[in-house]
């Protein structure tokens, strides 16, 4: 597999947003047709995950992004690909029970994507993290880092975090193998209390990544990793699990990679969610 086709199965969506990214100018247009009520109108899934916004969000002619939410759930963004990797930045608006989309001038769409996923740049402006080579982070409500490096040549890398104490975050601490098994370890959750943590990664025999999730113990250790199962984790690539900031859905990305007449290889995919209570379905009983 080249470096190339790596790149695209671990990190694809956030390095190709500033390459080519095309808009319009900046305003407030209806989608049509009209959409109305939460998450795009859509019926919510329940422990069965499905496309999200199929013919809105997801479609089978491009390849979209993760789903990212504001904190107040009062906007979405994503990220649409098309055939040649040009990619435009898309930020949904609710107001009155109405959908609009925001339409982004290309040079301020790192401004307006740092709004839903703040850059690993913000993070390594941190002294403690400075010359780590971070490639992505979560942040828990009070303030610890979770964190990933990554080798892209060989898959290798570890989790780590980092605590903010009396203001000052620690030196980073690397996860224990309870986390840091298998290859292309990468796109960590954390829960906001710290209550538990997911993450993708390929386990021993795999060749594509799966969602893991390890639940916080008593004692304050990371339990065992939990494959997040089969109605989620399918020979497909399943990456990027994050939960609503309402707490209701879990989002992640699932796609594949094909290869066209000429030979050259390319990724389809598009968000799913479910309903969050699948997370206590895997909660261990003691």
């Amino acid at each position: 597999m080249t470096t190339k086709l790596k790149l695209q199965r671990v990190i694809a969506f956030t390095l190709l947003i500033s390459s080519s990214v095309t808009a319009q100018v900046s305003n407030l247009t209806k989608t049509s047709p009209k959409v109305t009520g939460p998450y795009l109108g859509q019926t919510p899934p329940h422990l069965i995950p499905k496309p999200f916004a199929p013919g809105i969000v997801d479609t089978d002619k491009y390849l979209e992004s993760e789903v990212l939410f504001l904190p107040d759930m009062s906007a979405l963004s994503f990220t649409r690909y098309g055939e040649q990797a040009d990619s435009t930045f898309y930020l949904m608006q609710y107001q009155n029970n109405q959908w609009y989309h925001k339409q982004i001038p290309a040079e301020e769409v790192k401004t307006y994507s740092e709004q839903f996923s703040p850059s690993v740049e913000k993070l390594k402006s941190i002294p403690v993290f400075k010359n780590i080579p971070v490639v992505g982070y979560t942040t828990s409500s009070d303030g610890t880092h979770y964190f990933y490096v990554l080798d892209l040549k060989d898959g290798s890398g570890h989790m780590s975090y980092s605590r903010r104490i009396n203001g000052h975050y620690e030196p980073p601490i690397k996860m224990s193998s309870a986390i840091n098994q298998g290859k292309y370890i990468a796109h960590p959750f954390i829960a906001p209390d710290e209550s538990y943590l997911m993450w993708d990664a390929e386990v021993e025999g795999a060749n594509t990544p799966d969602i893991f999730i390890s639940f916080k113990q008593k004692d304050g250790s990371w339990g065992e990793a939990i494959n997040m199962g089969d109605t989620i984790n399918t020979p497909l690539y399943e990456q990027r699990p994050k939960v609503t900031p309402d707490g209701k859905y879990l989002f992640y990305w699932k796609g594949d990679v094909k290869t066209s007449a000429d030979g050259s290889r390319y990724v389809i995919g598009g968000p799913h969610w479910v309903d969050a209570k699948i997370i206590d379905t895997l909660r261990p009983k003691t």
